[in-house]
């Protein structure tokens, strides 16, 4: 559950796959009980595209296009989950018809509010109810867990009651989305192949820039400073959400809950703990410590990143990336900006993560020394690898705090500066 439980903290939209009757639906009802968010479930096999797309309706003399109840549920609690139950049962119109709610959270003429957490669950499509496969588009816009059970979780949740699922607090700052970000677009600069990789047929997990992106905030979810820092619950970027059962004021599970059953008649509090899992690299979690508390130690916490960014990617593309940060050791920034005598990697592609994460923690200090002292830095980086430097002139230039001035090293920056196109 670690994994799941991080992914709806970080509000990226996941999706759990299984065979039946493991528990999927039971322990996401039990994760919106723990943290006080209603849980809206929605069967794609009984629903139609005008669900998700709005049904045209005339008001005021002009068309509307009127979202269902269950969205404006949602919308009226403020914050929920939207949980899309059974999703290889949808058809392929109705899953069309679901890409821009899981994106945008759109549903027919309706904005949901951005604290709405996007949750799916599937069948592979051979043991699935007549089932479809997942198409390329909708799979894009999801982070893939596998979900699996251990038969000694299963006896043990029998012999001693299932416990409820995690409720992470956390915080995430726009520091560790920009360092995240840095590293991500320093990776694919050495391999820019696996910027785009389209699957030929339909597929889970699969790298584009849309999935990069959910990776980049996997990866800030998953540092020590985010584990760390356990105060609030999160979302994407710079956003911090207040929500979770000491804010909460909607009610809590689930309505539409009967769309679903509980597996092994317990109560959907009761149910997570089916969710333990032998341990590969792309599972959804081991379950949760005892007494329903939120921990992970480095360990753990280097498998959760492993599930997040492989499910966010694909596997060759996101255990390359893991194997690249494995091998970065990077200075501090704050460090280089100390002492203008700190030695520099080697390698580019090292560099440009450097300056990368050098950008993103002045742009999250806001403070005009900083910003000063990062030219430096960018000066003695430009006398070895002038279009790393001006890439992070460019970056350094946008992020300029109110009132600071430009020291003097820009003037050695000049022709650098030209070529960035910063100065005539």
């Amino acid at each position: 559950m670690d994994a799941l439980s991080l992914a709806v903290a970080a509000n990226l939209p996941v999706i759990l796959w299984g065979s039946p009757g493991t528990g999927k639906t039971s322990a996401v009802l039990a994760l919106g009980e723990r943290l006080g968010l209603p849980v809206e479930v929605v069967v794609g096999s009984i629903r139609e595209p005008s669900d998700f797309a709005g049904l045209p309706v005339l008001r005021d003399g002009r068309t509307w296009f009127a979202p269902p109840r269950w969205a404006e549920r949602l919308a009226s609690a403020g914050s929920g989950i939207l949980f899309l139950d059974e999703l290889t049962t949808a058809p392929p119109a109705v899953q069309a018809a679901m890409l821009r709610v899981v994106l945008e959270r759109t549903v027919g003429d309706l904005t949901l509010p951005p604290s709405v957490r996007i949750v799916a669950a599937a069948n592979p499509p051979e043991q699935a109810a007549d089932g479809w496969d997942l198409s390329a588009p909708l799979a894009n816009r999801l982070i893939h867990l596998d979900w699996k059970v251990s038969a000694a979780s299963v006896a043990e949740g029998f012999t001693g009651g299932f416990a409820a699922p995690s409720a992470p607090d956390l915080v995430l700052g726009a520091g560790e989305i920009g360092r995240a970000r840095a590293l991500v677009g320093a990776f694919l600069r050495v391999r820019p192949e696996l910027v785009l990789a389209v699957p030929e047929g339909a597929g889970r997990a699969w790298p584009s820039p849309r999935t990069w992106e959910l990776a980049a905030t996997a990866l800030a979810c998953t540092s020590p400073t985010a584990l760390a820092s356990t105060s609030a619950l999160a979302c994407t970027s710079a956003t911090v959400l207040r929500t979770g059962p000491a804010h909460a004021s909607a009610p809590s599970p689930a309505s539409g809950a009967s769309e679903t059953d509980t597996p092994f008649g317990a109560t959907p509090a009761r149910t997570s703990r089916t969710s333990a899992l032998s341990g590969s690299a792309h599972a959804s979690g081991t379950g949760v410590a005892e007494g329903g508390g939120f921990g992970v130690g480095p360990a753990e916490a280097e498998r959760v990143r492993a599930e997040l960014v492989v499910g966010a990617v694909g596997e060759a593309a996101g255990f390359e990336l893991l194997s690249w940060l494995r091998d970065l050791d990077l200075p501090d920034p704050e460090t280089l900006l100390a002492d203008p005598t700190a030695p520099l990697p080697d390698r580019v592609d090292r560099v440009h993560a450097v300056l990368g994460s050098v950008v993103a923690h002045v742009a999250a200090d806001g403070g005009a020394d900083s910003w000063q002292r990062a030219w430096a830095l960018i000066a003695r980086v430009a006398r070895r690898t002038p279009d790393v430097a001006a890439s992070a002139a460019r970056s350094l230039a946008a992020r300029r705090p109110h009132g600071a001035t430009l020291p003097s090293t820009v003037l050695d920056l000049a022709p650098i500066l030209r070529s960035a196109g910063l100065m005539p």
